[in-house]
């Protein structure tokens, strides 16, 4: 049997109310109802994902959060969302662009997370 996926995301991050609200309020991601205490989910109906509490063993002040992971969401309307992370003073760490993923950009999250949005799969 062959291993698929990702099919679930999630960053532990410092303070997962911030968080959440960068991913909904900021990034236009979807927010559902998950029965954990410790996480907020998002989900598109395909994929899922999350910002939890840290695990138990793991320090977000010991080092640095997202170091050499790239996840990529998809957005049909990129270009504002980035004019909002814009307006927001988000930290774009890689500014827009057009390519074989149309309108992409990348943007910081508050934990230090690098993600891309872009608008076409």
């Amino acid at each position: 049997m062959a291993t698929s996926g990702p099919d679930f995301v999630s960053f532990q991050v410092r303070d997962k109310d911030v968080s959440a609200r960068f991913y909904e309020d900021l990034l236009g991601m979807t927010r559902i109802a998950v029965p954990n205490p410790h996480a907020y989910a998002f989900s598109d109906g395909a994929t899922t994902f999350a910002v939890r509490d840290p695990l138990p063993g793991f320090d977000p002040a010991a080092g640095e959060l997202g170091a050499g992971i790239a996840v990529w969401f998809r957005n049909p309307d990129a270009e504002r969302v980035h004019e909002r992370a814009v307006a927001a003073d988000a930290p774009i760490v890689q500014e827009p662009v057009v390519g074989p993923f149309g309108f992409t950009f990348a943007v910081r999250d508050p934990d230090g997370y690098v993600v891309t949005i872009h608008e076409r799969a």
